[in-house]
Parts: C-alpha cells; sequence; structure tokens
C-alpha cells in the first residue's frame, strides 16, 4: 500500500480477541476533564481557608524553621556584642603598713584528743595573714557604689566553707546576695556550725559524721558574719555578704582582679579586711581596664 502500514482496528488490540497490548487513547473531551480535575484539586490545597491543606503545612513549617534559626543566630550575636562590649577587668594590689603582731599557736588544738589527730601541722592564728613585701590576704575587694539602680543574678557556683582538722577553710569568704554556698565537715567527729550576723537571719546546726554538707544562703548585704564551732570555740571564719557579683578575696600575694560586664566609667571600689578595717578609692573604667591599690595600717 505505498510503504504505508494498514490499518488495524481497535478490536484488534482490545480484550476482544485476548490481546491487551494497548489502550483505547482518551477523547479530547476526557482529557479536558481531567485537567480541569488535577487543576481544581492544586488550587485547592493552596487555598489559606483549607486548614488541612499538607501543602500549606509543609511551606509554614519551612517558614517558621527559617525565622526561628534566624533569630537564635541574631540573638547570640548581639549577646556576644554586648558582653565584649562590657567585659572589664579591674586590678591590683593590698598590702599591710608595719609589722602585725605574729600569728599565736592554738594550744588549745592540739590537746583535744580528737582534733589532735586529724590536725595538719601547728595551727595558729589567722587575723594577719601576710606574704612578701607586705601583701595581705584575707581582704575583700569589692565595687561599692557606681552599679545603683543595676540587679544582678547571683552566680551559680557555690563556695565551700569546710571543717578540716579543726579549723574553718577558708578563713575568709564572700558571696553574692542570694548565692548558695556549702557548709562541710571532713572531721570523723561532731562540729557544730553557729552563724551569728546582725542583718540576715542566723543558724546553729550540729554537723555530726564525717562527709555531712548543709547548703545555706543569706538574703542581705553584711560583712563580716561570724561563723563558730562552739566544740571547739577556736574554729572561727567569716563570711561576706556582697550587694553584687563584683568582688574577690585576695590570697598571700595580695593580688585581686575583678572580672565581668562593667560598662566604663567611674566608680568606688572598697577593700575590707575583718581587722584592718574598710579603705576606699576612686577608680575609673577605661577601654575595660583600670587599676588601683590599698594599703592598710596595723592595728
Amino acid at each position: 500500500t505505498g510503504g504505508r502500514h494498514p490499518r488495524i482496528p481497535w478490536s484488534a488490540l482490545s480484550g476482544e480477541n485476548g490481546l491487551k497490548t494497548a489502550r483505547r487513547p482518551r477523547t479530547s473531551a476526557a482529557l479536558a476533564d481531567r485537567h480541569s480535575e488535577l487543576v481544581k484539586n492544586f488550587t485547592k490545597t493552596l487555598d489559606p481557608k483549607n486548614s488541612t491543606s499538607s501543602l500549606l503545612k509543609f511551606f509554614a513549617r519551612k517558614v517558621s524553621k527559617i525565622l526561628m534559626n534566624s533569630m537564635l543566630k541574631l540573638s547570640a550575636v548581639l549577646v556576644a556584642t554586648t558582653v565584649s562590649l562590657n567585659a572589664a577587668e579591674i586590678t591590683g594590689k593590698v598590702t599591710l603598713k608595719g609589722t602585725p603582731p605574729p600569728a599565736a599557736p592554738i594550744p588549745a588544738l592540739a590537746a583535744d584528743p580528737n582534733c589532735a589527730k586529724v590536725a595538719v601541722g601547728e595551727a595558729k592564728s589567722r587575723v594577719y595573714v601576710v606574704g612578701a613585701n607586705g601583701a595581705l590576704a584575707n581582704t575583700v575587694v569589692s565595687i561599692k557604689k557606681g552599679l545603683e539602680g543595676k540587679t544582678f543574678t547571683p552566680p551559680e557556683a557555690k563556695v565551700e566553707i569546710d571543717q578540716a582538722g579543726c579549723m574553718y577553710y577558708p578563713y575568709v569568704s564572700a558571696v553574692m546576695v542570694g548565692q548558695k554556698f556549702d557548709v562541710k565537715n571532713s572531721d570523723p567527729f561532731m562540729h557544730n556550725v553557729n552563724a551569728t550576723p546582725k542583718l540576715n537571719k542566723g543558724f546553729n546546726f550540729a554537723q555530726a559524721t564525717k562527709g555531712q554538707v548543709n547548703e545555706k544562703v543569706f538574703d542581705k548585704p553584711e560583712l563580716g558574719v561570724r561563723f563558730a564551732c562552739n566544740v571547739h570555740p577556736w574554729m572561727i571564719a567569716y563570711v561576706n555578704v556582697m550587694e553584687n557579683p563584683f568582688f574577690v578575696v585576695t590570697d598571700d600575694k595580695g593580688t585581686f582582679s575583678i572580672k565581668g560586664d562593667i560598662p566604663d566609667g567611674k566608680y568606688t571600689l572598697e577593700a575590707y579586711h575583718q581587722k584592718a578595717g574598710a579603705l576606699t578609692q576612686e577608680i575609673e573604667i577605661k577601654g575595660g581596664k583600670a587599676t588601683t591599690d590599698f594599703a592598710f595600717d596595723v592595728k
């Protein structure tokens, strides 16, 4: 037939002759109806009123996730920028002018049969602990003025006051108002902890077993809160309760470093020693740095 394939009737390709190799194509009207149905269903998924639309929910989740990630990144940048702008350090040294009385031995400790077994070296008084070149330990240095109207969260880290070898360690410590601290008994016999503040609520409790720890907190600023053990009356320690977190207790080198979120500006710095008293210095933080020294007279 001139190279053209002969026409094959549809019936020959249908199930009528047992063959299933082809399907009768849809008419133009059927295809138009199918296309209209697809468009209608897709349009329906985009309708905001359709709360069950999975497509709409998918887009909402994606957009929400992108916005949340962006906000978290922005917050992190803002926090880091704020900290870096306000990070400051105040440094200096505390010294004692003159010669203090020598530390006195505590013969009662050695005479106590229990304490003599756990004592570490010869126990002595710690009224003045002085290092090389008059460096004065156990001095609380803090920002006294310049932070009025500001509020601060107490540090989460706890200070530990330990009873070991029938002595309190440390002899002088400092906490912020609202900061929790632990009182511990490291000796294998009983001590009692008798705190006698003037502004805060005092307490007196026994610690009968080795390793016992009691958590405490003070809610008002107060310097020199006295801790004592009535079972062993030479056992004395002092806890200082500060208004803000910018404070430090000097060691036998007498140096101090106060770090934190402190804006540039003028402040009053105080150094407080349980025996020598209190001194103040006016300082100005510039570029996040300030330095000053304190020199106490022997009293």
